[in-house]
């Protein structure tokens, strides 16, 4: 099962330079930015900042989460407009949010944890598997180039595209199909992230994987897991083991069945 869909948007921004004196990802940032500001009234608006920026100060760099791109980023992208409404007074504490489908919104920590992992620069191309909501989709980018993301249940594909689309992302591809398996059409991949737990570090991904790139996976039971990163170093892997964890199971043919 596998469909092919894009979403590319665009806002505008009014500023003192004009648009040609911006680079394209200075100008989409800024387009962004005016769109956040116009999407609640502004007490509502001010209220989420400062929860925003309470979560970096209290549950990141407390932590030791130290990279200033990914901090100055989790303290701009609105978490609050990836979840249901109903919990947006939820979505910057410390805990996971759930989704339909038996799917969450990780605990915001862990989400800056592997993606402080993967070591991020801005001209990566990276595969996401499991977009979720699509916030940490935003998140990566944000920090990178080009981000391709899969997700299994096409629902929750459809409501990521809307909500990346309407906050002006143009730089992510959200896909449905079986994330266990890569996605060897537009590898091979400078970064690859698993939202969720394998049974061992697919060797999909493995191949999909660009020289020196790196991945950052659950891998492990429904009793927990344990985050790995493995990198590629003169075509051999490289793993390192980050932190203990509980995700939802990969699903696929490479991960685990659908009865977990």
């Amino acid at each position: 099962m596998e469909s092919w869909a894009w979403t590319f948007a665009c806002g505008s921004a009014r500023s003192k330079k004009s648009a040609a004196e911006f680079g394209p990802e200075t100008q989409a940032r800024l387009n962004r930015q005016v769109r956040f500001s116009k999407m609640s009234d502004n007490g509502q608006s001010d209220r989420m900042s400062i929860l925003r920026r309470q979560m970096v100060e209290s549950q990141l760099r407390a932590r030791n989460i130290r990279d200033p791109r990914l901090l100055e980023v989790m303290a701009r992208v609105p978490r609050h407009e990836f979840v249901d409404e109903k919990f947006q007074s939820e979505a910057y504490g410390d805990h996971p949010i759930p989704l339909p489908e038996g799917q969450t919104v990780s605990q915001p920590y862990m989400v800056a944890l592997m993606l402080e992992a993967l070591a991020l620069e801005p001209q990566n191309v990276v595969l996401e598997i499991g977009t979720g909501s699509g916030y940490q989709t935003a998140l990566l980018a944000e920090l990178a180039a080009q981000t391709y993301s899969v997700e299994r249940h096409s629902h929750l594909a459809e409501i990521a595209r809307a909500t990346l689309a309407r906050l002006g992302y143009q730089n992510v591809a959200v896909i449905v199909g079986d994330g266990s398996r890569g996605l060897e059409e537009f590898g091979p991949f400078d970064r690859i992230i698993v939202s969720a737990a394998a049974p061992q570090i697919p060797p999909a991904l493995v191949d999909q994987l660009s020289e020196g790139g790196r991945i950052v996976v659950p891998v492990g039971g429904p009793g927990g897991q344990e985050l790995q990163l493995l990198r590629k170093q003169d075509g051999a892997p490289v793993l390192t083991r980050l932190d203990l964890c509980r995700f939802v199971p990969l699903v696929g043919a490479q991960g685990f069945p659908s009865d977990w």
